[in-house]
């Protein structure tokens, strides 16, 4: 279960998270932080596996990897994992100043294969996003939910073009 499943506000106002599964990262992948405390969380990296949901979690697993992301949905049913904890720095987005301000969102799949964004997956991972960009106060704006080929420096262009952005954030702004 999230680190934060069913906390509130004092006015009892904050969006749910959905369920999720705790499937660490080595801690060789990620740094350990105090975030928001730490760093201001104000962006969500949107990316694509290229990789099963398996397969990438392993590399996660993996300390030679030097990889990894807070979260990830899977194609078929939704089912989100947590890889590493809010509050410490996941290493997803080859950028560390953006690394540090970001929660980083996987989505199984590749981005020349639009079967693989279901709408399990889009409407699990807009709820998750939801939920976050609440916690931290993150506008559920394109400006701020961004892909990983918008990271500066990236060599990386997922989510694709298969990714529908637009669908996305009316998903994420209805659970918001």
């Amino acid at each position: 279960m999230h680190e934060a499943a069913g906390a509130a506000d004092a006015a009892g106002t904050r969006s749910p998270y959905p369920p999720t599964h705790w499937i660490p990262a080595d801690s060789a992948n990620y740094t350990v932080s105090s975030r928001p405390a730490a760093h201001p969380v104000d962006l969500l990296v949107i990316h694509v596996t290229q990789e099963t949901f398996a397969d990438a979690t392993r590399i996660f697993q993996d300390p030679q990897s030097r990889v990894s992301a807070h979260y990830m949905v899977a194609s078929a049913d939704g089912r989100i994992g947590q890889f590493v904890r809010e509050k410490d720095i996941a290493w997803h987005a080859g950028n560390w100043s953006y690394n540090t301000r970001s929660i980083g969102i996987e989505h199984e799949g590749w981005i020349d294969r639009p079967e693989y964004f279901t709408d399990a997956l889009y409407r699990s991972s807009a709820h998750l996003a939801a939920a976050i960009c609440d916690r931290y106060g993150i506008p559920a704006t394109r400006e701020h939910i961004i892909g990983h080929i918008e990271v500066p420096g990236s060599t990386h262009t997922d989510p694709g073009p298969h990714w529908d952005w637009d669908r996305y954030l009316r998903l994420v702004n209805a659970r918001a």
